[in-house]
C-alpha cells in the first residue's frame, strides 16, 4: 500500500521518512516531488572501445557541473548520470523512484531500472537520464525532475541496507558497481 501526502507529511514530522529540504508545496497527493542537481557525470566517449560488465571493463567519467542559468544539454540517445538535491530515505518503507510524466511527454527517462530504494538506504539518488526525444532537452539545476513514493512492508526486513547494500558509501561515487559483483 501506498503512502498518501497525510501519511508522507507525518512519517516526515516523527522522522520514520527523512527527505532534506522538506517543502509541502512538492508533495504530491501520493507522491513528493525531487529535484535535479547540477552535477552531472558524462562517459568520455572513447575511454574504451566497449563497455564489458563481466569482464569489468567500464567506461571513465567526466564530472561537470552547470548552473541554472547555463544547465545541461542532454542530446538525443544519450545517456548521463545526474542526482537528486535532497537525500532520504526511510527504515520503515520501500521508496519508489518515478518519473514526471509531463518531463516523460517530452522524451526524458530518468531512471532506466533503478527504481526501488530499500529500507535503510538514505541517498541523494542517482538519476540515470536519457533523451528519447530527437531534439535536445535542456537540464537545470533545482528543477522537479523526478518523484518519490512510499510503500508499506508486509513485516520488518530481517536485513538492513546499511550492512548489506552495495551503494551504502553516499553520493561521491555514483558510477556503476558492477564490477563488484
Amino acid at each position: 500500500m501506498y503512502l498518501s501526502d497525510a501519511d508522507i507529511r507525518k512519517g516526515v514530522q516523527d522522522g520514520s521518512i527523512r527527505i532534506t529540504e522538506f517543502d509541502e508545496k512538492r508533495l504530491q497527493p501520493a507522491s513528493y516531488d525531487i529535484r535535479l542537481s547540477d552535477t552531472f557525470l558524462i562517459v568520455k566517449p572513447h575511454s574504451i572501445h566497449a563497455i564489458d560488465p563481466v569482464n569489468k571493463i567500464l567506461p571513465e567519467y567526466e564530472k561537470v557541473v552547470v548552473t541554472r542559468e547555463e544547465g545541461f544539454i542532454l542530446r538525443p540517445g544519450v545517456t548521463v548520470l545526474g542526482m537528486s538535491v535532497e537525500e532520504f530515505g526511510s527504515y520503515d518503507y520501500l521508496t519508489h523512484l518515478s518519473g514526471k510524466s509531463s518531463l516523460a511527454r517530452l522524451g526524458l527517462v530518468v531512471h532506466n531500472t533503478a527504481g526501488l530504494i530499500n529500507p535503510g538506504h538514505f541517498l541523494h539518488i542517482t538519476f540515470e537520464l536519457a533523451n528519447m526525444s530527437s531534439i535536445p532537452i535542456i537540464l537545470r539545476p533545482n528543477m522537479e525532475i523526478a518523484q518519490i513514493l512510499f510503500s508499506t512492508l508486509s513485516s520488518v526486513p530481517e536485513r538492513n541496507y546499511q550492512t548489506t547494500g552495495r551503494y551504502k558509501d553516499g553520493a561521491e561515487n555514483f558510477t556503476s558497481y558492477v564490477h563488484k559483483n
